[in-house]
C-alpha cells in the first residue's frame, strides 16, 4: 500500500537550516506530482511546496519563496525538503503527499526556536 515516511525534523536556532526528506513506497513515485504541507500547532493544514512528477516545475506560498527548496529523486523513490532562513512561525509538523491529497503519514516535527 502507498506509504510517505518523513524525516530529519528537529530543533533548530532561528537563521538555521533543516533537510526533510520523505520516504514513498507503495506506487509508481515517478508519476507523481508531490507536495508538502504543514500543521503549524492549533492551526489548520498549511500547503507549502509542490513539485512535478519529473522534477521540472516546483511552487511555493509566499511565506517560504527563497529560504525552501523542493526538489526529488525518482530513483530512490525520494522526496526533499530544504530549509533554510528558518524562523519560529515556522515551528509546525510537516508532510509530504501526493498533490491534491491530505496527508496521511506521521510527518516530522521541526522547531524553531533559540
Amino acid at each position: 500500500q502507498v506509504q510517505l515516511v518523513e524525516s530529519g525534523g528537529g530543533l533548530v536556532q532561528p537563521g538555521g537550516s533543516l533537510r526533510l526528506s520523505c520516504a514513498a513506497s507503495g506506487f509508481i513515485f515517478s508519476n507523481y506530482e508531490m507536495s508538502w504541507v504543514r500543521q503549524a500547532p492549533g492551526k489548520g493544514l498549511e500547503w507549502v511546496s509542490d513539485i512535478t512528477s519529473g522534477g521540472g516545475n516546483t511552487a511555493y506560498a509566499n511565506f517560504v519563496k527563497g529560504r525552501f527548496t523542493i526538489s526529488r529523486d525518482n530513483a530512490k523513490n525520494t522526496l526533499y525538503l530544504q530549509m533554510n532562513y528558518l524562523k519560529p512561525e515556522d515551528t509546525a509538523v510537516y508532510y509530504c503527499s501526493k498533490y491534491g491529497e491530505r496527508p496521511r503519514s506521521q510527518g516530522t516535527q521541526v522547531i524553531v526556536s533559540g
